[in-house]
């Protein structure tokens, strides 16, 4: 019998996430849970359809394409990665799991293979509502097989980096002339074309809209077939997910998941169904994993469907046929072994005093890593108000984007955040905010906080940095660092502490001396 050790960060990357007090935040979808939670569920607004009516049969691909433009050239192979280690476990081979906070029964046998019923068996168990934190649970010790070794996607061609900088999702909709170019959605009281969800989508989870599309076709055939009466266009037909808007935040959540959790979260497996517990080849790349643990959550997917669609005649292939070869794309890597932080500031003016209300947690949604930390404003009132206390800029940099409660202020200064490091602010009242196109500087004013944009209960600001498209963690390996303050994590989602000196901050929904800094 071996000891977990490593599976803490991921609990909490993979269990639902809910905030509640002084400054908590969810992301607008409904957000990912792969398996029930302990914690209490709390839903965004819900977003109004607007489809058609259609008696006819929904459309499904594979179709015949002809692509409005030239597709890219492409006769190489993918760029071999690093081979890792693949451990696979014997039928009956068991090791310890010991309880976290939040983790219910459920959760723990999604996240092992198992199910409620066998963890009760083999551990004992009479209720399966009652777990004690760091109790001790025997779970199997692995997965018994490994996924396929065909490389779907390049890392570079997930994220929406430098490979999505030109790649303009209105025209090339337009182009295709599928019923997607006429869709309509209200979304947080706006009402949204389709493209205008693939773009929103694509932004919040910095995920390739290129990618979006393709899985739309793939699943709906929405992009290029003119008729459909579907309302899970991406496939995962549950109640509570309708429409475009909820279909793409639950997969751009799951792309995400698959590969920040395998790149940095300490995930080797993932399910197929309910059929299948496998291990991630050693020597595919995390965007391909993204693909796959997306592909093998569709509804009603079986071990032997799923190996189809993840083989190079499945969405390799209706990607292919709209754009051509993915890896024709490749812009990796993405990071140099030598990145570093620029210096930034804290996004408040000298002698106020702000408090640190929520540590290292998702830079969007629960599937991203733990690249965002939250601040609120001193106040007396708790929840959401309205306050006249200013967001200010950490850095120089162009504003990118302007909208939906967030300002993306662009370093390099080339417009599109995809590129080199960029930093976003969540959570920024309409009222007095920045216009995208402002040319700014280190103290700059972008808005006051509050509770706009997805879902928050507290008046706060979501800071969240990204380089070259890809979430960085703000407890990882390149250091969050703001006003001469170093984030550190704690192991779990949302707590954290910020370190400069001797001094020490640590994350709480409260406002108190122990979390309150005063920029200089």
């Amino acid at each position: 019998m071996t000891t977990n050790l490593n599976q803490n960060k991921f609990s909490f990357l993979l269990a639902l996430a809910c905030c509640l007090g002084l400054a908590g935040c969810q992301r607008p979808d409904p957000q990912v849970t792969l398996v029930p939670s302990a914690a209490p569920l709390i839903l965004p607004p819900t977003s109004v359809v607007q489809m058609p009516v259609s008696n006819n049969p929904i459309l499904r691909p594979p179709t015949p394409v002809v692509p409005p433009t030239p597709l890219p050239a492409y006769a190489g192979t993918p760029t071999p990665d690093p081979t890792r280690l693949v451990a696979l476990a014997a039928e009956g081979e068991y090791q310890t799991h010991y309880v976290q906070y939040g983790e219910s029964l459920g959760y723990i046998a999604q996240l092992y293979g198992s199910t409620v019923e066998e963890l009760m068996t083999i551990n004992g168990l009479q209720n399966s509502d009652f777990l004690a934190i760091d109790q001790p649970l025997l779970v199997p010790a692995g997965a018994t097989n490994v996924s396929p070794s065909f490389k779907i996607i390049p890392d570079s061609e997930l994220v929406y980096g430098p490979a999505g900088g030109d790649f303009d999702v209105p025209a090339v909709v337009a182009s295709f002339g599928g019923y997607l170019l006429f869709y309509q959605e209200e979304v947080e009281g706006e009402l949204l074309s389709g493209s205008r969800i693939v773009e929103l989508v694509a932004h919040r989870y910095s995920v390739n809209p290129r990618l979006l599309l393709a899985l739309i076709e793939y699943r709906s055939g929405w992009l290029t077939q003119g008729t459909a009466d579907n309302l899970y266009p991406l496939g995962y037909a549950t109640s509570g997910y309708e429409g475009l808007y909820k279909q793409l935040n639950w997969a751009a959540n799951l792309l995400n998941l698959g590969f920040y959790g395998r790149a940095e979260g300490g995930l080797t497996t993932f399910n197929v169904g309910d059929e299948l517990h496998l291990a991630f080849a050693g020597d595919i790349n995390d965007g391909t994993a993204g693909v796959q643990m997306l592909l093998s959550a569709h509804s009603g997917t079986t071990y032997a469907a799923w190996q189809e669609e993840a083989g190079p005649s499945g969405f390799f292939a209706t990607f292919s046929r709209l754009f051509g070869n993915p890896f024709a794309y490749t812009r990796d890597p993405l990071w140099s072994p030598d990145l570093v932080q620029p210096p930034l500031a804290l996004p408040w003016a000298a002698g106020e005093t702000w408090y640190f209300t929520g540590g290292p947690h998702g830079g969007w949604a629960g599937g991203s890593a733990w690249a965002a930390l939250d601040f609120a404003p001193a106040h007396e009132q708790l929840g959401c108000y309205t306050t006249d206390a200013w967001i200010t800029s950490m850095s120089d940099g162009v504003v990118s984007r302007s909208d939906f409660g967030a300002v993306v202020v662009d370093l390099d200064g080339d417009g599109f955040a995809g590129t080199g490091w960029a930093i976003t602010y969540m959570h920024l009242e309409s009222r007095d905010r920045v216009a995208a196109g402002t040319v700014v500087r280190v103290g700059h004013a972008l808005g006051h906080p509050s509770c706009e944009g997805g879902f928050s209960n507290g008046t706060h600001v979501h800071i969240s940095r990204t380089y070259n498209g890809r979430w960085v963690a703000a407890d990882g390996a390149i250091p969050f660092v703001m006003g001469g303050w170093l984030s550190q994590g704690l192991g779990r989602e949302y707590d954290g502490l910020l370190v400069r000196g001797e001094l020490v901050k640590e994350a709480c929904e409260c406002r108190e001396e122990g979390n309150a800094i005063t920029a200089e």
